[in-house]
């Protein structure tokens, strides 16, 4: 019961990492709202949680819709004292010139600009209410990129580093703010991540992670835990990599 009383939010919890994340705060005893663009996906996802899982619509790239989406969950759970900002995106694996300013726009929107839009949203009540956590779940792209995926890369090397600032700017107000780097993982993005999904390619991805398996939602969802609880209530600026060894 780690996070007992807890009312947290997750976002990109319809799939992946983000309904693992949702998962385990909801076992470990808290409530969760869940948000994701796909409200249909969301909604029987939070369905099959059962109690204290709430199904919010959520477009994150959007500073409007998630002022809404964070009034409706404090108006659900009673309050927030935990977000996760899980949803991501990415270009498929191609050269970097060949990514178009649109897409450009759409990782850096979803992965960087929502953590923004989230802090708005949320900082102002954790002031109030004397602290809060905030969780973003960066990427090991952002420490040892691989080729192909330039700008996503730098999406999460801003996440990675935004995370540290933040943490440092709103320690005085008892705001803890880590960031987990995953490895290459068991989620919908993988395809894109590899260019495309051949046993050749996922043989190759493996072949760089020295426990040789990629990340599972699992593996995001216990380390996730562990920082949004009061265990690690010493712990903030932390980019933890949960990747098999691949950035050593």
């Amino acid at each position: 019961m780690r996070m007992e009383g807890k009312r947290c939010i997750v976002t990109g919890a319809a799939q992946g990492f983000g309904l693992g994340i949702a998962e385990a705060f909801l076992r470990e005893g808290g409530q969760v709202a869940m948000m994701d663009i796909q409200e249909d996906k969301v909604a029987e996802a939070a369905a099959g949680l059962g109690a204290g899982a709430h199904a919010i619509p959520c477009d994150v790239s959007d500073g409007a819709s998630v002022a809404a989406a964070c009034d409706a969950a404090a108006a659900a759970m009673g309050g927030i004292d935990v977000v996760v900002n899980n949803a991501g995106w990415t270009h498929v694996n191609m050269p970097m010139l060949d990514v178009t300013e649109e897409q450009f726009d759409r990782v850096f929107d979803i992965n960087v600009k929502s953590i923004y839009h989230f802090a708005k949203a949320v900082v102002p009540r954790w002031r109030a209410q004397g602290g809060g956590v905030m969780l973003n779940i960066g990427s090991t792209a952002g420490i040892r990129p691989r080729p192909g995926l330039t700008w996503y890369n730098a999406s999460k090397g801003a996440v990675n580093l935004m995370s540290r600032s933040m943490a440092v700017e709103l320690a005085p107000d008892q705001i803890r703010v880590n960031c987990i780097a995953p490895v290459a993982g068991e989620t919908p993005l993988l395809t894109s991540f590899m260019g495309e999904d051949t046993p050749e390619k996922r043989a190759a991805f493996r072949a760089t992670i020295p426990l040789g398996r990629l990340s599972t939602p699992r593996d995001i969802a216990n380390a996730s835990v562990f920082l949004c609880s009061d265990e690690a209530d010493m712990v903030t600026g932390v980019v933890l990599e949960v990747d098999g060894g691949r950035t050593i």
